[in-house]
């Protein structure tokens, strides 16, 4: 799910629950909007931990921001992260797009 401030969303098309797009340079994901006045005009918000799941295209599914942010290490030491800030753009609602999945589980298959 990716936040977006409601006037944001009002000038883009978009409304509470639309499929959406992010995407810049490095990668793009689908999500599912949630319009907030918790974020400020121009600025989206969206979550880490989904699960990576891309389709025939390479287009994340399921909304996990590390395929829009650069994978790059803090230092040669350290390796933590570097922050999780990066320019995107946002188009929809993606009305031919499968929704959003947050967890899916897989199929499990139980052998007696």
């Amino acid at each position: 799910m990716v936040d977006i401030n409601p006037g944001d969303a009002t000038a883009g098309g978009i409304a509470e629950g639309d499929t959406v797009e992010l995407f810049n340079d490095r990668g793009q994901c689908l999500a599912a909007a949630h319009l907030t006045d918790g974020v400020a005009p121009g600025v989206l918000r969206l979550a880490t931990g989904a699960w990576f799941a891309p389709d025939e295209s390479g287009r994340d599914t399921r909304g996990n921001p590390n395929v829009l942010t650069l994978d790059r290490g803090t230092s040669g030491l350290a390796q933590g992260s570097s922050a999780q800030t990066c320019l995107v753009h946002v188009t929809g609602p993606m009305n031919d797009a499968p929704a959003p999945g947050d967890m899916d589980l897989p199929d499990f298959v139980i052998s007696e």
